[in-house]
């Protein structure tokens, strides 16, 4: 979770500067050396962003909570909101989606070992090349992909810019093995729960796989920046990416003229 707090300064161009974490633990229940496990890997996420945790605030709780409170800085001509979407523009994500269903196997204890390994190197990744993406004037728009999915924060995408998004379901990344998972039934709840949402202002090809639908809507934890940027500027976002490590980085679909939604293509 403290990467996922950090990823929203990034995912509007910003830079970190400074954290403060909101601790809540049943200190009756949990031992302390669990708690101190949790605090610490916090610790250890803001220590790899180069951020300091200067404070917080800390209760007894009937149930563990931890998050991050995440500041930052830009330049205010150069925040990048999830508003700024244009008609010709090309949409890149940069990182495979499944984190939910890799969690959803592991609550079942079904995750094999190089899935559980997965799900902590992807949730752990800060999504850093928002800071250089921001710089870029081909850059429209930018968000992270989070608990609403895909599908939900594309849809976000083109609502704010009153436009249709597409996205191109054969080029999107999935985390491997996660398209045999859901098949199997490993959704977690919140997919479901995602689609009734608004599925209805989604327009599903025909020919797409039965998983997709769970797939789009799938909940991620620390989920890759969605950027929608114009077609001349893909190359110096993919080069962006890349060298920040995230190589998986690639064009999932497009924006065009139409009425604000969501058209998902084989």
């Amino acid at each position: 979770m403290a990467t996922n707090a950090i990823s929203d300064v990034y995912a509007m161009g910003g830079k970190p500067i400074m954290a403060l974490a909101l601790v809540a633990m049943p200190i009756a229940q949990l031992p302390v050396e669990v708690i101190g496990e949790i605090v610490r890997g916090g610790q250890d996420v803001c220590r790899a962003a180069g951020i300091p945790i200067a404070g917080g605030h800390t209760i007894d709780s009937v149930e563990p909570i931890y998050g991050l409170v995440v500041m930052g800085l830009v330049h205010p001509d150069r925040v990048r909101r999830n508003a700024g979407a244009r008609a010709g523009d090309v949409l890149i994500l940069g990182k495979p989606l499944g984190v939910g269903v890799l969690s959803a196997a592991l609550k079942k204890e079904q995750l094999p070992e190089a899935g559980y390994r997965q799900l902590i190197d992807t949730t752990t990744k800060l999504n850093t090349p928002g800071i250089a993406l921001a710089q870029l004037d081909g850059v429209h728009a930018l968000t992270d992909v989070t608990g609403f999915g895909l599908a939900g924060h594309a849809l976000e995408l083109a609502r704010g810019a009153g436009l249709t998004a597409v996205i191109e379901w054969s080029k999107v990344p999935l985390l491997d093995g996660v398209e045999a998972m859901a098949a199997e039934g490993f959704v977690t709840g919140a997919s479901g729960r995602n689609w009734v949402g608004y599925g209805a202002e989604i327009e599903l090809a025909d020919g797409l796989p039965a998983t997709a639908q769970s797939l789009l809507s799938d909940p991620q934890t620390s989920g890759g920046l969605l950027v929608s940027c114009a077609a001349e500027a893909v190359a110096e976002v993919l080069d962006v990416f890349g060298a920040e490590g995230f190589g998986q980085a690639t064009v999932v679909g497009r924006v065009e003229a139409g009425r604000p939604g969501l058209r998902v293509e084989v």
